[in-house]
């Protein structure tokens, strides 16, 4: 395969030295050395949000994200029969703005305040430094794991799509997965990486139903970890009540092609141009999470426009505008065409929910 990159980072010749010992790495291994790598892993060592980041998520565009989704946790807490303890989690929080914006919105909710125990499921020591200060009584946890045991409500904004994916390439009538290798260019004698396959078939249990049959030189991609996270999610809501809402790009049912991205600076990059200084992201196959919680009652996935205009986004906007500047109506208003318009993220961005067996179907499904 021809993609290649002309990686110039610390991490890039990491890459290199092991893929020299040790032969072709796995895109999964490749993704997660470059976001996870502990000395120059991209979430471990930046802030990546807003101007001086590479993106800008939902809650850092306006309150009401946060807000409508702390309501939204509220009202699945009485549903699950407003329990005098429970855990309030969310994955991957970024700077914790979600979080705190739940937690303010929530608390004239009789008792949920004081029921609530905040867990922030995150890696990052810079970002965990900037949620402390943010959500100050919250908890921090490594993985889902180790949340407390009891009742629980999870709430995952574009944390799925980071998650280091698989991917396959079908060639000859067989699926091999695809792999990152170091090009040999003589005409270019800088470092380059390349994507390859690995020498050996894959056996077709491990993808999808829907992509098995797909046509030659067609790519397919899973995400392990995301469905063993899933998998957890659903033990847990066997052992007490629980919901969880995901919020996150990607398809409603699973389907073939190359997700896999690189944001730098705010603009689309090469994938392999900047290990460790580039976020890579992928879309979700959110028919993969359902399948992978069948202890769990799942809601098919709904677009971000159709679930925040059902919780009312448009009367928030109406409401804080109403005690707005004209600069600030302005700004509100740009940031509701922003997460509700299908040219931006209203279309893209899926929501799917979860919840035990028997519990009331959650707002907005």
């Amino acid at each position: 395969m021809n993609n290649t990159g002309s990686p110039n980072t610390k991490l890039a010749r990491i890459i290199a030295d092991d893929i020299s010992a040790h032969g072709p790495m796995s895109v999964e291994t490749f993704m997660n050395a470059c976001l996870a790598h502990p000395e120059h892993g991209y979430y471990l060592t930046r802030d990546p949000l807003g101007t001086k980041g590479d993106f800008t998520t939902a809650p850092e565009i306006s309150q009401m994200f946060g807000e409508l989704l702390g309501l939204w946790a509220a009202d699945m807490w009485i549903k699950l029969g407003s329990p005098g303890k429970f855990v309030l989690a969310e994955l991957g929080p970024g700077r914790g703005t979600l979080m705190a914006d739940a937690v303010r919105a929530t608390a004239r909710v009789a008792g949920f305040a004081k029921a609530a125990h905040i867990a922030l499921v995150e890696t990052s020591p810079v970002l965990k430094s900037a949620q402390q200060k943010n959500v100050p009584l919250a908890t921090h946890y490594t993985n889902v794991n180790d949340l407390p045991d009891g009742p629980l409500i999870i709430l995952a904004n574009e944390f799925f799509d980071a998650l280091p994916i698989r991917q396959y390439v079908k060639q000859n009538g067989q699926w091999f997965e695809r792999a990152v290798t170091v090009a040999s260019d003589e005409a270019t004698p800088h470092l380059q990486f390349q994507f390859t396959t690995l020498p050996l078939p894959v056996e077709t249990r491990h993808l999808p139903p829907a992509v098995q049959h797909a046509s030659e030189g067609e790519i397919a991609e899973t995400c392990p970890i995301a469905t063993d996270i899933a998998r957890t999610i659903a033990t847990r809501f066997e052992q007490a009540p629980g919901a969880a809402l995901f919020v996150d790009y990607g398809h409603a049912h699973s389907a073939t092609g190359d997700t896999l991205q690189a944001l730098h600076q705010h603009k689309y990059a090469d994938v392999l141009e900047h290990p460790g200084e580039a976020d890579l992201t992928a879309h979700v196959d959110f028919e993969a999470l359902a399948h992978a919680m069948p202890q769990a009652r799942t809601y098919a996935p709904i677009t971000q426009a159709v679930f925040l205009k059902s919780l009312g986004i448009e009367v928030r906007a109406d409401f804080l505008k109403a005690n707005a500047d004209k600069a600030q109506a302005h700004e509100i208003d740009a940031a509701l065409t922003r997460l509700i318009n299908p040219d931006q993220m209203g279309q893209l961005f899926k929501v799917m929910a979860a919840t035990s067996i028997g519990a009331t179907a959650p707002a907005g499904f």
